[in-house]
């Protein structure tokens, strides 16, 4: 099924489409740091940081990272909890695990050389569809299309119709411009996230409106998810410039490997709370309450000096409460 077709016979001019959105990317395309090159390693380093991760977040981190690891090969040689640590705040830390072992892989097998096209990217650990398009688009001019959140409803704003799972990459590929690939990726994705966006699209704006069908008013048919709330309790406990940290087992569910403060039962008081902060994680926000100088109870854990916690995996959460605390 091609693009045209798509449409119950209404025909979408796919050239047009591409001249004028790639014009108005050019005009208004976001000043982000990994747009100033074409160097594969930061374009990879940026499209997985932004997998679940707003873009003004992601900026930070990713400065932050490349301090670190300024080549690939400084990430490949280094070890995998110093490459967590860096990673700390940005949660969803199986990304940066992924991230690691790919960059020792390409180091390993590869000679330090990195793939040039999307089917060789997706053999690497933690790269799928999506991001091995991404990456070999933007950095390699592969004309392969991608598909995420943005592209996906663009497309079926323009398209006026629900688009199933292999369909949207059908069309997104159908769409796509060969003379400009990685552009033409990154316009789309720009456009649904500035342009194009969920709830209340700026439709005149828009440098495509007079071509899309819906003009922002396909009705969603997925119920939100409702969030869920919840209250935790943690101890922050310090003497002699260190405090006192426990590090999650490996065998871990969630975060394996990660430090965190220890984890305590309710208290009887508000009186006994020192800080209360918010916390969110996907579909449950916390309202999270520290308690400075409580009993640990004999929880299995260390005394790390302030100095060395910045270097630690910390998880966000933990993380967070030491900057309220002004440890870090």
């Amino acid at each position: 099924m091609t693009l045209e077709q798509s449409t119950a016979g209404r025909s979408i001019p796919k050239q047009r489409w591409r001249r004028q959105l790639l014009a108005w990317f050019d005009r208004n395309k976001r000043d982000l740091p990994w747009r100033k090159d074409r160097d594969p390693y930061r374009v990879w380093l940026s499209e997985v940081m932004l997998q679940q991760t707003r873009v003004a977040a992601a900026v930070e981190h990713y400065r932050g990272f490349l301090r670190r690891f300024p080549t690939l090969e400084k990430l490949a040689a280094a070890r995998e909890a110093s490459a967590l640590a860096a990673w700390s705040g940005l949660g969803y830390y199986r990304r940066a695990r992924m991230m690691h072992a790919a960059a020792r892989k390409i180091v390993k097998e590869h000679g330090g050389k990195f793939p040039e096209t999307a089917a060789q990217l997706r053999e690497l650990p933690g790269i799928g569809r999506y991001t091995a398009a991404a990456i070999a688009s933007i950095a390699w001019d592969e004309p392969v299309a991608v598909v995420d959140g943005n592209v996906e409803r663009v497309l079926q704003r323009a398209l006026g119709k629900r688009l199933g799972g292999e369909e949207r990459w059908q069309m997104a590929s159908d769409l796509l411009s060969r003379s400009r690939p990685g552009d033409f990726n990154q316009a789309m994705m720009e456009l649904g996230a500035t342009v194009c966006l969920p709830r209340q699209p700026k439709c005149l704006l828009c440098p495509v409106s007079t071509m899309c069908a819906t003009r922002g008013e396909l009705t969603l048919l997925e119920k939100p998810v409702r969030q869920q709330k919840r209250e935790i309790h943690y101890a922050l406990n310090c003497r002699n410039g260190s405090v006192f940290l426990v590090k999650r087992p490996k065998t871990a569910t969630l975060m394996p490997g990660m430090w965190e403060l220890p984890e305590i039962t309710a208290t009887n008081g508000a009186d006994e709370t020192w800080l209360t902060l918010r916390h969110s994680i996907t579909v449950t926000n916390y309202l999270v309450r520290v308690v400075q100088g409580a009993s640990l109870n004999g929880k299995s854990g260390c005394w790390v000096t302030k100095s060395r916690v910045p270097t630690l995996p910390l998880t966000g959460l933990a993380r967070k409460i030491l900057r309220a605390a002004s440890v870090i």
